[in-house]
């Protein structure tokens, strides 16, 4: 899986500031919570910069190195802002054999962003996925929660316009 660095800068406000502090003094002095914590700074924020897990890492008194680790190692966590439709390519072994990497690359040329990162106008972000245990549909991308399957790269172009003109 391709891993490519935000184009947005960070924003974060002095709220969510204050409830992710909230969310680490609720789980003081529980060794095993970082995962927790992680979880409900996603919800926050929408996903984990280096800069919310900064905050982690210091209120907890652990090195970044472990937060990060963290981070990256479950695919739960998001280390960029999702668009506004966040459009997910199955890359398992029955929608790649039937040519998910050519909708990927089709999604990529279109939208002119890579894998992981977001559209400049917030709108779309494109992930890979691994199976999802629809491969009767083969391949398959999913925006949001809705699910089209039996695609080509030729059906990409349809889908993001009637995403957009929702």
């Amino acid at each position: 899986m391709r891993h490519a660095k935000t184009k947005t800068p960070f924003k974060g406000t002095r709220k969510q500031y204050n409830e992710l502090i909230r969310v680490i003094e609720k789980y003081e002095g529980e060794k095993s919570a970082l995962v927790s914590i992680m979880q409900e700074a996603q919800v926050i924020y929408g996903y984990l910069p280096i800069e919310v897990q900064t905050i982690i890492a210091e209120n907890l008194d652990i090195p970044l190195e472990e937060v990060y680790g963290t981070a990256t190692f479950y695919s739960q966590f998001s280390l960029n802002p999702k668009g506004k439709y966040s459009v997910s390519v199955c890359m398992g072994t029955a929608c790649y054999v039937q040519g998910a990497h050519l909708i990927l690359d089709r999604l990529i040329q279109l939208l002119e962003i890579e894998s992981g990162e977001r559209t400049e106008d917030g709108l779309f972000s494109i992930d890979e996925c691994r199976c999802v245990g629809a491969c009767g549909l083969a391949p398959l991308l999913i925006v949001n929660e809705e699910v089209h399957g039996r695609i080509t790269a030729d059906d990409v172009e349809g889908i993001l316009d009637k995403y957009r003109n929702m």
